[in-house]
C-alpha cells in the first residue's frame, strides 16, 4: 500500500511538474505564429481546443445530463461568464507575447495569487492575516514602482492576472469537473469564433498556409494537456507542493522573455519586480508558518 502510494505521489508530481513547464514554455509557441493576428490564433485556439476537448469527454460526462439538470441555467451562465474571462485572458497573453511583452506578462501570472486573496476577501468573505496584508501592501508598492519606472500603469499583468483569478473564483462556483467545464466553455464560444474566422480576411483564415495551419490546430491539444496534467497531479500531491510549484511557469516565462527574446529590464523595472517577488516571498512564508501553527495547535489538543 506504501509503494502505490509513493508512486502514485510520484506521478503526480511528474503530472504537475509537465503541466507548469508547457505552459511556461507557451510563449514559444506563440511566437511561431507571430506573423498571425492575437485575434485569428484566439479564435482557432478556442476551436481547436474544444474539438480536442470533446474528443477526450467521457460516456458518463455531466454534460450528458446538462438538459435535465435542474441548475442548468446558472451552470450555463457562469459557463459563459468563465468563457469570456478565458478568452479576454488569451487575447491579452497572446497578444503581449507577440508584441514583446512576454515580461509583462509574466507578471500576470506571479501576481495571480495575491489578486486572488484579494478576491476572497472582496467577495468570499475571508479574513486576512498580519503577514498576507504585508504582502499585499508589498505587492502594491511593486505595481507602483513598476508604473513609475515604466511610465505607464501595467495593465498586461494585471489585467491578466483579474482575468484568470476571477475566472478560478467563478470556476468555483461552477459544478462542473475541469474537462467537462473546458469542453463547455469553449463550446460556447465555438460558433462566434468560427463566423469571426470566415470574415476574416482570406490570408488569416483556414485557407492559410499549411505548416501555419497545423500550428494553429496544435493550439488545441496545447490549450488541454497542461489543464489535463494538472487536474491529475492536484489529486496527488499536497496543496504545500502546488504552492510553490505554481512559480514555475511565470518564472520560465520571463527567463524566456529576458534570455531569449532580449526583452530590456531597466533597474526601475527590475525594482518592481523584487517587490513582487518579495511580497510572494512572504505570503508563502506566512501560509507555512499559520499551517505549522495550526499543525501544532491541533497536536496540542489531543
Amino acid at each position: 500500500m506504501q509503494a502505490k502510494f509513493q508512486k502514485e505521489a510520484g506521478n503526480g508530481i511528474v503530472a504537475v511538474t509537465s503541466a507548469y513547464l508547457l505552459w511556461g514554455i507557451l510563449p514559444l509557441y506563440w511566437k511561431l505564429l507571430a506573423s498571425v493576428p492575437s485575434q485569428v490564433i484566439v479564435c482557432h485556439r478556442i476551436v481547436w481546443a474544444f474539438l480536442f476537448t470533446l474528443f477526450l469527454l467521457r460516456k458518463g460526462s455531466a454534460l450528458a445530463g446538462l438538459a435535465r439538470n435542474p441548475n442548468r441555467k446558472t451552470i450555463l451562465a457562469v459557463s459563459a461568464s468563465t468563457a469570456l474571462l478565458l478568452a479576454a485572458n488569451w487575447l491579452i497573453y497572446i497578444w503581449a507575447v507577440n508584441n514583446g511583452h512576454i515580461v509583462e506578462a509574466s507578471l500576470g501570472y506571479f501576481i495571480n495569487p495575491l489578486v486572488a486573496v484579494l478576491l476572497g476577501v472582496l467577495f468570499l468573505r475571508e479574513s486576512l492575516r498580519p503577514g498576507q496584508w504585508l504582502a499585499m501592501a508589498t505587492a502594491l508598492g511593486g505595481v507602483l514602482v513598476l508604473t513609475l519606472a515604466h511610465g505607464t500603469f501595467p495593465w498586461i499583468g494585471l489585467s491578466l492576472a483579474l482575468t484568470f483569478a476571477t475566472y478560478s473564483l467563478l470556476r468555483k462556483t461552477a459544478a462542473l469537473h475541469s474537462l467537462d467545464g473546458l469542453v463547455l466553455e469553449t463550446g460556447l464560444m465555438t460558433l462566434p469564433a468560427l463566423l469571426a474566422l470566415f470574415l476574416l480576411p482570406e490570408t488569416t483564415s483556414f485557407s492559410a498556409p499549411i505548416r501555419q495551419l497545423l500550428l494553429l490546430a496544435g493550439s488545441g491539444p496545447i490549450t488541454a494537456l497542461p489543464l489535463l496534467l494538472f487536474v491529475y497531479g492536484a489529486q496527488r500531491v499536497t496543496m504545500t507542493l502546488l504552492g510553490l510549484m505554481q512559480y514555475l511557469a511565470p518564472s520560465l516565462q520571463f527567463l524566456i522573455g529576458i534570455l531569449v527574446y532580449r526583452e530590456p529590464l531597466p533597474a526601475g523595472k527590475l525594482a518592481g519586480f523584487l517587490l513582487i517577488w518579495t511580497a510572494l516571498a512572504l505570503y508563502t512564508g506566512e501560509h507555512f508558518l499559520s499551517r505549522n501553527r495550526r499543525r501544532l495547535d491541533h497536536a496540542s489538543r489531543l
